[in-house]
């Protein structure tokens, strides 16, 4: 289990260095959503690469068909919006405030969806220990942002 813990800290820290580096692609190119797309052009390249490299089986086309179609575009929505945000911001406010701000606003939708088991998620309930976590959460997100 403590390998995956890692991944999970590699992949915050990834999302980090790219919001970073496409922030910067948005102020060369004046323009926060030619950046949003030139990311998610290369991730669509990447994961197309990936997906054929890796992938050894395929879902059938009654699978493809029984995916609920809000599934096929929401996803796509919300990551542009946020993206695109992303990049807007992070010029504006640095990079740590804007994670910050970003990473609190994950756990407490993720905290919530656990608990009422959005998405068919396992439900998690909101416990004195989480609910303590959380103000303790939000006490950083202030101590890390005061000037």
């Amino acid at each position: 289990m403590h390998y995956l813990s890692l991944l999970a800290f590699m992949a915050g820290a990834a999302i980090a260095i790219q919001a970073s580096m496409h922030a910067q692609l948005g102020v060369f190119l004046k323009n926060s959503l030619l950046a949003t797309g030139v990311a998610f052009a290369s991730s669509f390249t990447f994961t197309s690469l990936a997906v054929v490299v890796f992938s050894k089986a395929y879902p059938s086309a009654a699978a493809i068909r029984s995916v609920p179609i809000y599934l096929w575009f929401s996803g796509g929505v919300l990551s542009t919006f946020a993206i695109a945000l992303f990049y807007y911001l992070i010029p504006k406010m640095g990079i740590g405030a804007m994670m910050s701000y970003a990473l609190a606003g994950q756990i407490l939708v993720a905290i919530i969806a656990g608990h009422f088991g959005w998405f068919d998620l396992p439900v998690k309930p909101i416990t004195v220990a989480k609910f303590i976590g959380v103000l303790a959460l939000i006490a950083g997100i202030v101590l890390i942002n005061r000037e």
